[in-house]
């Protein structure tokens, strides 16, 4: 772990042309090429599915016999991202994990406010389910925003009287669109690309009149009694270090059972720079054997 992996991914944070708070037509390609620059290894074998109604990639990696399923969901704020832009990191969970990934491209704000997001993502783990015969063998997980729609997920499931999968992955959550955190002051110098403004920006255009206090917007405000187990992955150079924390102290006040993974020195969502940091690397190895562990259980 050097301090000269930590400031490059810090560094090509800073050079992103990409601001979350801006116009989303721009925005949006701006995402879509930072992110598809790579192509994945040729063992990660992709196909566009519909599951639900609802558009996804499936990801398979060639000669390995799948142990589960994994439904993700990806960032951008509620607003940017889609499912092709986030098949370099869950291909790298589906491999480490010995699981078929499914990266849902549920519908985006502000075209599509809450709660097009979480219909799409619970009629895709309904899918799933009936797909699996049970819930025994899936696991949720998802980053930033999409971190939120997985707990958003499991809660709009439970209510619907779907059985809860056996775990969930929770990277850099944006748990609180009533944007609150302290960190958003107290670590806005320390990371170099999300700020308390354009996430305002995007939270009003998610919630679009709904009280952001509504536990399936800000899921910090939920009663999480019932959720499987949680792993929650954070850095401590990230504004939204507090909505993890908080995301985390709320689950364990609610009886659910919840490891708080926080990784010094490093930017949001910083898995996504496995390939070259160090820390990225032994977080996804530790969040596949939770997975992988819970699945097993």
């Amino acid at each position: 772990m050097t301090q000269q992996q930590r400031d490059l991914a810090h560094q090509l944070l800073r050079d992103s042309p990409l601001d979350l708070g801006g116009d989303v037509h721009v925005q949006r390609p701006l995402l879509e090429q930072l992110l598809t620059a790579h192509q994945p290894p040729a063992d990660v074998l992709t196909e566009r599915v519909t599951l639900g109604g609802v558009p996804a990639v499936a990801i398979d990696i060639a000669d390995v016999e799948s142990e589960g399923v994994l439904l993700f969901f990806h960032g951008g704020v509620f607003a940017l991202g889609s499912a092709n832009g986030s098949v370099g990191l869950v291909a790298d969970l589906a491999r480490r994990t010995r699981m078929r990934a499914v990266t849902a491209d549920y519908r985006l704000a502000p075209e599509h406010p809450f709660p097009a997001a979480i219909e799409d993502a619970v009629a895709i783990y309904r899918a799933l389910v009936d797909q699996e015969g049970g819930p025994e063998r899936i696991v949720i997980g998802g980053e930033s925003a999409g971190a939120n729609l997985a707990v958003a997920t499991l809660l709009a499931a439970g209510a619907a009287g779907l059985p809860q999968p056996a775990a969930g992955l929770l990277m850099s959550p944006w748990s609180d669109l009533t944007v609150t955190g302290d960190s958003l002051l107290t670590k806005a110098d320390a990371d170099p690309k999300l700020t308390a403004a354009g996430l305002r920006i995007r939270a009003l255009e998610y919630a679009a009149g709904a009280d952001p206090k509504n536990p399936l917007i800000s899921p910090i405000f939920a009663d999480l009694t019932g959720l499987p187990p949680l792993l929650v992955q954070v850095g401590s150079h990230e504004v939204l270090l507090d909505d993890a924390i908080r995301l985390a102290a709320r689950a364990a006040s609610d009886d659910v059972a919840v490891t708080l993974d926080v990784t010094p020195g490093v930017p949001h969502v910083f898995q996504a720079f496995a390939a070259f940091l160090e820390e990225g690397d032994t977080a996804l190895t530790r969040a596949a054997e939770f997975l992988r562990a819970q699945v097993a259980a």
